[in-house]
Parts: structure tokens; C-alpha cells; sequence
């Protein structure tokens, strides 16, 4: 059968429209991954982000203009060769315009990605081959800018494809991950859970029991069924006594599956608060499921509880293992800290036990929540037999988690990094640290989310706050901190000192003219490129 020029042109302009889709495909692959490759996450942003995607919609068909000039090329064959040249230097251009930008959290080309690539590349050619057949030259000038956005919704359909492959790719690391544990039966195991605080709490323990202990900690934040899987199979060995597996859960049922996965004999619920609302739906959602930590754990082992949280402390526990309470404020707990000291050097307290016995603690970790952090990671170590003086050690040289309350010096600027996943009661403790530092006080943040129907009325809050805390706002994305502004004006803040960049980029450039080595700069959150609006 012989190739005609035609289905020559068709062929290359296959290629060269493969080139120009690649960059969409690419960003929505990068914000699929953003919203951890979940469709009730992203439908719901895609949809709140169509309305930017309208917004340049006028200024892409402009762009998209030279396309029509091909109406005026009668012959077939040029207006093929045509319509090749303008959609590869249209391919060009967009991958010199990606090439430019500077993404907060890159695309992570996990296998995982590379699975969703040759399934997202198969959708294309069953697309674009049968209207290569059956649409005329001419029906491509529509087809090309539509093909521009067709990715971000057949990641839709990619991910309902892809869903029972990497259910069974999950499944079967989990079955080796619970291989190994089940040959360590003398093996240690920590859960740790909680709103906020559960990884600076992992890592204070963790500290501490290494006085005592060969212990191993879930990395960073690896605190999902595949990171923890991870971990189970790369890092754990048999010479290890102690596993501290942190243990996210952003919806109904997750922490009910990491417990029965690990099978933790002890278990510490840091605090319970909002958070992660667009998917727990409501508050009594999560208080039931983090309290799994502790239902879930058998009837010999050990909860630790925070009781100064009031979802804590009023739930009903459906488990009769024993319980080691703390906290600041409550009286009635195992290990209470008072007299609590704040310095540039850190903290300073004294815990005191049941039975009355005082103990003085340092330190170099601020705000009253490391404190609480702090006292979890005791009451356990003191239950697994770790003495005064050794507790007293690993306390006074464990760091603050990186982005987490840390206190640094970047360009000069006495920086207080609290960039990771803020939340309602982590702003107000940052805001009121912030608030006792020297010199000029700057707060630089695109606010909070994931926090449901409450989200906007948490940010106003937030806003409100700075008042006499903050001297200088910097809000990264208009269109996300509007409430922020919002509650920033109700509290009477002089609104000349709050200043609206589109990047945490251009705000350090506002730094670099405006603060100075005296000052101190909060940066409260860190987004992720899908919602930094």
C-alpha cells in the first residue's frame, strides 16, 4: 500500500501535536499530583480554577489567531505543512515558557507518574488517530486549542482507569511491608497521630528514645500507607528495637487502616482540630478517627492523650488499655509543665508528675504547642524506662522540625519558618511568637486551606490576629487571601503595610528593599503551586 504526502503531513503533524500537548499534560499530571491523586480533591479545584483558565481564554485564541491564515491556502498539502510549522513553534514556545517557571513543589516523576503518562499518552492516540481519518484539514483550526485543554480533564478519566492498578501495586507492598513487621515480633511499635503536631512529636520521641533505644522513624512526612510502606521496607532492620510511625489521615477511615496495618502497642494523639475539612466533611469526622489511634490499640498497650484539647478530653475512649494523660492547662494528667520561660535561647519549664515530683526541662524549641510535644514524647519515654537525666538530654538537644516554628537566618533576616501545612491553632501560636521578637515584625503567608466551608471565615480570623502582633503583611496570591485582607481591615490594621505579591518570590524581593538584619519575618504556610490564586 503506498504512503501518500497526505498521510505523510498527518503522521508528522501527529508528532508535532503530541510536542504542543505534552506541557498541558505535564501541568495537570504536576496539580493531580498536587491534590495527592485524589479526583474528590481535584474536581473540586479544577473547577474553582476553570474560572482562571476563562480568564485567559480571550488572550489564548489571539494567540491561536495565525491558525486561521491557513483558510486562505487552497492546496491541501501546504496548508498541512503549514498547520505542522505553526503547531510545533507553537510546542517551542510553550516548552521555553515552562522552562522559565519556578514551581514551589516540582512534579515528582514517580513510577507512579510514569504509569499515569503511558495511559494518559494511549488516551491520546485513540483520540487524535480516528479524527485524523475522519476530519477534514480544515476542522483542526477548532481542534487544536481545544486539544490544549482536553488533559486536564482526561486526567479525570486517566485516574478512574489507573485506580485498580495502583490499588494492587498498594496492596502488594503492604503485604511485604506487613511480612517484615510480623518477623520483628519483639519490635517496638509507636503510632502517632493528631490534627497538628504529630511529626515535631515523632521526631522529640524519637530523640529521646535513641538515648535508650536503636529506634527508626517514618522520614518527613511520610506518613501515608505507601510512605510508611516505604520506610518499612527500605529502612527497617532487625537490629532496630523501636518503629515511630507518624500516621496522617485527610478522610474517613484512614487512620482505622494505618493502626490495623502497623498494629502499634502504643499510640499518642497530639491534638484534634479543624483540618482537612473538604474531605472529613465535619469536625466529629476527625475527632472519631484519630481517636482510632487509641481504640485501635490492644488491651496491653498505652495511649498517650493530650488533655488540655477538648476533643481529647470529652471523647468517650471504647478501650480499656491504660491511658497516660498531659498537658499545660489541665491539672488532672500524668505530666504537667509550669513555670514555662521563653528566651531567644528557647524554652524553658518544669514537669510535674502525678505523684508531685518536679523536673526542670530546656529546650531549644518556642511556643507552648513544642511544649506539649515535648510532654507526650516523655510521658512514653518514661513508661519505656528511660531515666530523669537521660529524658532531661534528649530534650535539651532536640531541634526544631525543619519548617516547622524554626528560628533561622536567611540573607541577614531573623526568619521564623513556619512553612509547613499552617493551621488555625499553628497561626495563632506563630503570631503570638512573632509577637515578642525584636525590631520590625513581618508575616508573609497565602493563608490556610483545606478547611472546608470554614476556610474563609478561619483566614479572616487569621487576619484579624495580626493586629499589634505584625507590623508588616505580605500576602502571597490575591485572590486566596482575601479574607485575610478582609480581617485585617475589621481590626483596624493600617492597611498601607499589607502588601498582595502573586509568588513567595516576589515578596523576598520586597524584603530585600524594605527589612532589615534587626527585623524578623514570619512565613506562615507554604502552598502548593495548584492553589497559590
Amino acid at each position: 500500500m503506498r504512503i501518500t504526502l497526505i498521510q505523510l503531513a498527518q503522521g508528522a503533524f501527529f508528532i508535532a501535536l503530541l510536542l504542543y500537548v505534552w506541557i498541558p499534560c505535564k501541568n495537570a499530571l504536576h496539580m493531580f499530583q498536587q491534590n495527592r491523586y485524589e479526583l474528590p480533591r481535584y474536581i473540586p479545584w479544577l473547577s474553582k480554577t476553570i474560572t482562571d483558565f476563562g480568564s485567559k481564554l480571550v488572550l489564548y485564541l489571539f494567540f491561536l489567531s495565525p491558525l486561521f491564515l491557513l483558510l486562505f491556502i487552497e492546496q491541501e498539502i501546504y496548508a498541512w505543512l503549514a498547520l505542522i510549522l505553526i503547531v510545533s513553534l507553537y510546542a517551542l514556545l510553550l516548552w521555553k515558557i515552562e522552562k522559565r517557571k519556578e514551581y514551589i513543589k516540582p512534579l515528582h516523576l514517580t513510577h507512579r507518574v510514569q504509569r499515569q503518562i503511558i495511559i494518559m499518552l494511549l488516551m491520546f492516540l485513540a483520540i487524535v488517530w480516528p479524527l485524523l481519518i475522519m476530519l477534514p484539514m480544515r476542522g483542526w483550526l477548532v481542534m487544536v486549542p481545544v486539544f490544549y485543554w482536553l488533559p486536564w480533564v482526561l486526567i479525570i478519566l486517566m485516574a478512574i482507569i489507573t485506580e485498580p492498578i495502583e490499588n494492587f501495586v498498594k496492596g502488594y507492598y503492604v503485604f511485604l511491608a506487613k511480612r517484615i513487621l510480623k518477623k520483628q515480633s519483639n519490635l517496638i511499635k509507636i503510632g502517632i497521630t493528631g490534627s497538628y503536631g504529630k511529626t515535631s512529636s515523632k521526631n522529640i520521641l524519637n530523640e529521646i528514645l535513641t538515648h535508650q533505644f536503636y529506634s527508626l522513624m517514618t522520614p518527613a512526612s511520610y506518613n501515608t500507607p505507601m510512605g510508611i510502606t516505604i520506610t518499612i521496607r527500605t529502612m527497617l532492620k532487625p537490629i532496630h528495637q523501636v518503629f515511630i510511625c507518624e500516621m496522617g489521615a485527610d478522610k474517613v477511615g484512614d487512620i482505622d487502616m494505618l493502626t490495623k496495618f502497623v498494629k502499634p502497642q502504643f499510640g499518642i494523639v497530639t491534638s484534634i482540630g479543624p483540618q482537612h475539612l473538604n474531605t472529613f466533611k465535619t469536625l466529629d469526622n476527625i475527632i472519631i478517627e484519630k481517636m482510632k489511634m487509641i481504640e485501635n490499640l490492644p488491651i496491653s498497650g498505652v495511649g498517650v492523650l493530650n488533655r488540655d484539647n477538648e476533643h481529647i478530653r470529652n471523647y468517650r475512649i471504647k478501650n480499656k488499655c491504660q491511658i497516660l494523660w498531659y498537658g499545660i492547662e489541665s491539672e488532672d494528667v500524668d505530666f504537667r509543665a509550669v513555670n514555662i520561660r521563653y528566651s531567644p535561647k528557647g524554652t524553658a519549664f518544669d514537669l510535674v508528675t502525678r505523684e508531685q515530683v518536679t523536673i526542670p526541662f530546656e529546650t531549644k524549641m518556642l511556643g507552648e504547642h513544642s511544649v506539649l510535644n515535648i510532654l507526650a514524647a516523655i510521658a512514653l519515654g518514661k513508661h519505656l524506662g528511660i531515666d530523669w537525666e537521660r529524658l532531661q538530654k534528649g530534650v535539651a538537644s532536640t531541634r526544631q522540625v525543619e519548617h516547622r516554628l524554626e528560628v533561622k537566618k536567611v540573607n541577614g533576616l531573623t526568619v521564623i519558618d513556619n512553612a509547613f501545612n499552617s493551621n488555625p491553632v499553628s497561626s495563632k501560636n506563630s503570631l503570638d511568637i512573632l509577637s515578642m521578637m525584636p525590631g520590625k515584625r513581618i508575616v508573609i503567608t497565602p493563608g490556610m486551606i483545606e478547611l472546608g466551608e470554614q476556610q474563609d471565615a478561619y483566614n479572616r480570623a487569621f487576619g484579624a490576629m495580626m493586629k499589634g502582633k505584625a507590623d508588616e503583611v505580605c500576602l502571597i496570591g490575591k485572590t486566596q487571601t482575601q479574607p485575610i485582607v478582609e480581617g485585617l481591615k475589621d481590626s483596624g490594621f493600617e492597611m498601607e503595610r499589607v502588601h498582595v505579591f502573586s509568588s513567595v518570590k516576589e515578596a523576598f524581593g520586597w524584603l530585600a528593599s524594605n527589612a532589615t538584619k534587626e527585623d524578623t519575618v514570619l512565613i506562615e504556610n507554604d502552598l502548593p503551586d495548584a492553589f497559590s490564586r
